[in-house]
């Protein structure tokens, strides 16, 4: 009778080992999420009541950075840019003198926890480059190249706007209005600036697609109707035309 070798007992694991790895594993997951925000998404703090009722302050939103390296942006997107040397910030963030809370700050607003930089922006596109946009018309409604918007996201009790203005949008730029129109620092404000208030479409961080937090409110954001309308994009092609034929009758 064969008699079966006894197998050896297993090594002992190491209790010791989970804990020399944890850093490192720590570290590996947070250099991945800083290349995620950095190139594919980010999660935004909202620290005004600037596009209230859409988003109320608080609400974390997660911005698609790759939203517009394929395809235009259009009117009606939520978006988030950089305002850095151009606009005065909406809220003021008190700078941090202590430099571990200074770095804990940063990082926690680079993933939505905290107020992010006073020089990013969330408004609304209203109008793209070529658009004239006014307000009001009779009825007290914003137009975009003579279109009247429908505009269901306003704070309720608000204005289209409290001030009249006739632009037309410089290429490269966009005009951007917040939805609390009574409580938003936006293209209004900065008509006399360089752009005439419209910001350079180069400062676009990306678009801000889907509401995370607070869960009761989680959902996605989608273009209003009121900008699904080919006659929009009609009239800023004819207006082009007309001041192409202006500008050769002139020369």
């Amino acid at each position: 009778m064969t008699v079966e070798p006894e197998a050896a007992p297993a090594p002992p694991k190491k209790s010791g080992s989970f804990w020399r790895e944890l850093p490192i594993l720590l570290i590996i997951a947070l250099g991945l999420a800083l290349l995620i925000k950095t190139f594919l998404m980010q999660a935004f703090y909202i620290p005004s009541g600037s596009m209230e009722d859409t988003l109320h302050v608080g609400d974390r939103v997660l911005v698609n950075k790759l939203a517009y390296k394929f395809t235009d942006v259009q009117r009606g997107d939520i978006i988030v840019f950089n305002g850095v040397d151009s606009w005065t910030g909406e809220v003021q963030v008190a700078e941090e003198t202590n430099p571990v809370m200074r770095a804990v700050r940063s990082i926690a607003g680079a993933f939505g926890f905290a107020t992010p930089s006073e020089k990013d922006y969330i408004k609304r596109v209203i109008g793209l480059p070529g658009d004239r946009v006014q307000c009001c018309d009779k009825e007290g409604r914003i137009t975009v190249n003579g279109i009247p918007l429908d505009e269901p996201y306003l704070y309720p009790g608000d204005k289209p706007s409290m001030t009249d203005f006739d632009v037309t949008v410089p290429e490269g730029r966009l005009w951007v209005m917040g939805d609390h129109r009574s409580a938003s620092s936006d293209s209004r404000s900065h008509i006399g600036d360089p752009g005439g208030g419209a910001i350079p479409i180069d400062s676009v961080i990306g678009r801000a697609f889907v509401i995370i937090w607070p869960f009761t409110d989680a959902g996605l954001m989608t273009r209003p109707d009121t900008f699904d309308n080919e006659a929009l994009d009609q009239a800023q092609e004819q207006q082009a035309q007309q001041l192409q034929e202006k500008g050769q009758s002139t020369s």
